[in-house]
């Protein structure tokens, strides 16, 4: 099929759904009619969707962790822990990388290792190699939401079995989980990947039951512009919303100036609901994410704690709907369930103390919010451009001709051009804008914004900056100074 922007046909959705269930043996468990049944009697408490926008009406803000491991019954005690102990309000089930990339066969060594090893052998949890059966015992067996996050280029069976055995969100998109997580999938073949995933979801909701789909937001996690993020964020939603997706969560990655991390997730919010009204999809419901920091972290607990902090003061005044929580252990790998727990209440904590404080409007704020937001403005109507009206088709020609374009991203279809670097006060900016369409002013901004920057520490405008800047948080600062 030649991509497009419009909604699978059913024939189309029902020739994909036999060959994604054809992908490994347990896509034999999925009996349709029968997972719409399961997922009517999940109660409302336990439903994603209804707890996003209960707290969205009260002005509450979520906290929820990433936990995975190999096998059931370490994955259940695992949730439970983090929802008593680390009191978190949303769970997930993170998935181990060989899932991610549809190597189920090395999953089930995986599996089959951890339980000879009496402890987990997978970085994640099986979702697919367990199948539908088995996996409903953690949607059973814990009291909060679950969602399912992971990183998959063709996640289709995944989202199959994942909704099947009562999941109520699932992360990801055609964009955000090849760009920044592959590096030879073309990206026409996500894009329709997840175009069924979307489906999926939308025929769900069609039989009364909401799925919450949420974009990853912070692609590389590394100083990669608001702009970016946002246009990929927004564009996926409005594919999303293209197949009966009625409930988008778009996320946003923390950059680490207080004042720009705020003012983006505040445009994003604006600008997503902006374009799905403009597109005709009044009816979808959305929501706002704010990712801590995924970059490197300080090996010291305490020092890592203070990060975690500055991320939850950023949520809080920016109103995320929920938070993605890190651990103090984020220099060492995977974390115990004890630092997981640990880096929630240090998010629960600070989101309490801030509940009824506002930051200050001032003259940088709007600054910042007018910036980001015009230039995403730039992006996304180019891709439009790009693509004669059709989103699909024009992020596709955007990424090929660099008017989309990640820093630090694998995929070869990525031009790799565009260079980030921090200003005199942590702000990201664009070093090297390569081909994104931004005007001769907001050029002029950036180029001044950096210059200051280089003339306090003496030294030249150069690459050096960056390197300083991609390790700064992990050595204990947010901009890389020369020592």
């Amino acid at each position: 099929m030649e991509l497009t922007n419009r909604r699978l046909s059913e024939g189309d959705f029902e020739a994909i759904r036999r060959e994604a269930l054809g992908q490994w043996p347990t896509g034999a468990e999925v009996d349709p009619e029968e997972a719409v049944a399961y997922q009517k009697r999940i109660s409302k408490t336990k439903r994603f969707s209804e707890r996003l926008a209960r707290a969205q009406a009260e002005g509450e803000i979520l906290i929820q962790p990433r936990a995975g491991v190999a096998l059931v019954e370490e994955q259940i005690a695992l949730l439970k822990y983090l929802e008593t102990e680390g009191e978190a309000d949303l769970l997930p089930v993170t998935v181990d990388s060989y899932t991610r990339q549809n190597r189920y066969h090395e999953a089930q060594t995986g599996i089959e290792a951890s339980r000879n090893a009496g402890r987990s052998m997978l970085n994640g949890f099986p979702v697919v190699n367990h199948g539908v059966l088995a996996t409903r015992q953690v949607v059973e067996q814990v009291g909060r939401p679950i969602q399912v996050r992971h990183g998959t280029p063709d996640a289709r069976l995944l989202a199959e079995i994942s909704l099947a055995a009562g999941f109520t969100a699932f992360e990801g998109g055609g964009i955000s989980y090849n760009i920044p997580y592959a590096k030879e999938m073309p990206l026409e073949l996500t894009i329709a990947h997840w175009q069924y995933v979307d489906r999926l979801v939308g025929w769900y909701e069609e039989r009364g039951i909401a799925i919450d789909r949420e974009p990853f937001g912070p692609l590389t996690g590394t100083l990669v512009p608001p702009c970016i993020s946002h246009a990929v964020a927004i564009i996926e939603a409005l594919l999303a919303a293209e197949q009966g997706v009625r409930n988008i969560t778009v996320g946003y990655g923390q950059c680490g100036n207080l004042v720009q991390d705020v003012a983006a997730l505040r445009v994003l919010r604006r600008l997503v609901a902006e374009y799905l009204g403009r597109f005709h999809y009044d009816q979808v419901r959305t929501y706002t994410v704010f990712h801590q920091w995924m970059g490197g972290f300080p090996p010291d607990e305490a020092k890592a704690f203070a990060v975690i902090g500055l991320g939850a003061v950023a949520a809080a005044f920016s109103g995320a709907t929920k938070v993605i929580v890190k651990s103090p252990h984020e220099a060492f790998g995977v974390p115990t369930k004890e630092a997981n727990a640990e880096g929630l209440k240090t998010t629960r904590q600070v989101l309490n103390m801030l509940r009824d404080q506002s930051l200050p409007d001032s003259p940088e704020l709007q600054e910042e919010t007018e910036m980001v937001e015009e230039e995403t403005r730039c992006i996304l109507e180019r891709v439009l451009e790009l693509g004669d009206g059709d989103w699909a088709v024009g992020a596709v020609r955007a990424f090929a001709a660099g008017v989309l374009d990640v820093p630090f991203a694998p995929s070869r279809c990525n031009r790799g051009k565009v260079m980030p670097v921090r200003d005199q006060n942590g702000a990201v900016r664009l070093l090297d804008p390569g081909n994104l369409p931004l005007s001769k002013e907001i050029m002029a901004f950036h180029q001044r914004k950096i210059g200051e920057r280089a003339r306090a520490e003496e030294r030249p405008v150069s690459f050096q900056m960056v390197i300083d800047d991609i390790y700064a948080i992990s050595k204990g600062m947010l901009v890389g100074r020369p020592r």
